[in-house]
């Protein structure tokens, strides 16, 4: 019986004690209990808002996704500190330190035993800093000379079987481009333009109508250009331009042994003096260079007479050259639209205020990944020292589309 009634007696205290946690707890989120000893930090205009420990604050801005979090946690924060403010002002007695009169915190200290002196030490322990490593810098090399190499093997291929409905003939056309550009670094030079290109192309495809041979080129450009320049103002330079082309192979019209085109026949070389404007964007994302010379020596070269017509290419009959003098221009540019897309353009002119040649060129370049693109060039050609076309006038014109792999590689 005892020890029923001591059982009922627990019970009893044990859910009195429940229910005063229970309503202090609600007592203190409802009024607010301090638990850290007050401290005056500012001052602050007391107005009846600031008084009121349970009025919420006006939002000043809502994010336009979910922030209820960011919400709460500010209307907790505001009314806490309205909560202390009010017991500042209506209880100044229980403030006993200012923000700029704390105390120091208490010290850490550690305590060693030394066991032959029968002594106890009480030191500040000692903080271990870590050791700094020196990093090795590495050797920066600066580089006079920037080069760039750009190299691609394009082609197409068809193969159509002999019964076919249309008809037609198996063909493979494979084009070979390389590029090498050599330039002065104008960050050490700043004062210098000197900028070297040198490229290569040649185009070989099947010849299935033609008796004599299986394959013809039918392009073989070499190109070398330079350009030396002393700073003028700004972005212009006094510059002396050189431009030389040429072909290597031997070519021929079709199904006859008729020469069209062989090495050094023909080929051109360009000497100029003049101006020269060179811009290149933050990034390199655009260039462009425009290099005018009133004063210029062009020479044709015509180096096998006797099985080519030096006529055909400007040149008088017999002669081997022709040399004139007049003005140039030539300008080229680069602009990158995007990582995948880049067009690159080059316009030359001359004349001998008797007659008029020029060349525009044009690549457009769709990368499909970092080693395979698709190029579209085009090659417009005006000549009037030429012969006459009854279609094409004194104009001429190539297009080239082709798809394959391509490497880059540079030097900064």
């Amino acid at each position: 019986m005892a020890e029923i009634m001591a059982m009922k007696r627990f019970l009893i205290i044990s859910v009195t004690l429940i229910v005063v946690a229970l309503g202090a707890k609600a007592q203190s989120e409802q009024h607010g209990v301090l638990e850290l000893p007050l401290i005056f930090d500012s001052h602050q205009l007391v107005t009846p808002d600031s008084l009121s420990a349970t009025k919420a604050s006006q939002e000043p801005y809502t994010l336009n996704a979910g922030d209820e979090w960011l919400q709460e946690a500010r209307r907790r924060t505001e009314l806490d500190n309205r909560r202390r403010f009010n017991a500042i002002v209506n209880h100044p007695e229980l403030v006993h330190y200012s923000l700029s009169s704390l105390p120091e915190p208490p010290k850490e200290y550690a305590i060693k035993g030394d066991p032959t002196k029968a002594k106890l030490t009480i030191a500040p322990p000692k903080v271990s800093q870590p050791v700094e490593k020196e990093i090795a810098t590495p050797d920066l090399k600066i580089h006079d000379w920037l080069h760039t190499l750009d190299a691609s093997l394009q082609f197409t291929q068809a193969y159509i079987s002999s019964n076919w409905y249309q008809g037609g003939e198996n063909n493979m056309n494979i084009l070979t481009n390389i590029k090498w550009d050599f330039n002065l670094n104008q960050d050490t030079h700043p004062n210098w333009l000197f900028n070297n290109s040198l490229q290569y192309k040649l185009g070989v495809s099947t010849a299935h109508g033609d008796s004599l041979r299986n394959y013809m080129i039918n392009q073989d450009n070499f190109l070398f250009t330079s350009n030396l320049g002393y700073k003028a103002i700004k972005n212009w330079y006094y510059s002396a331009m050189l431009n030389f082309k040429t072909q290597f192979f031997n070519n021929y019209k079709s199904n006859t042994n008729t020469m069209t085109a062989s090495f050094l026949s023909p080929a051109e070389l360009n000497l100029g003096l003049g101006m020269t404007y060179a811009y290149k964007s933050e990034h390199g994302e655009r260039t462009f260079n425009l290099s005018v010379a009133p004063l210029s020596y062009n020479m044709k070269i015509c180096r096998d007479i006797v099985n080519l017509d030096p006529v055909s290419f400007g040149i008088d009959a017999g002669h081997h050259t022709k040399h004139s003098f007049g003005s140039n221009l030539e300008a080229k540019a680069t602009v990158q639209f995007s990582r995948a897309i880049s067009w690159s353009t080059r316009l030359y002119a001359f004349t001998n205020y008797e007659y008029v040649q020029g060349d525009w060129e044009n690549t457009f370049t769709f990368s499909v990944t970092r080693h395979l693109n698709t190029q579209i060039f085009t090659h417009l050609r005006y000549d009037k020292s030429s012969p006459w076309n009854d279609d094409w006038r004194y104009w001429q014109f190539k297009e080239i589309l082709s798809f394959g792999l391509t490497y880059h590689f540079s030097t900064k």
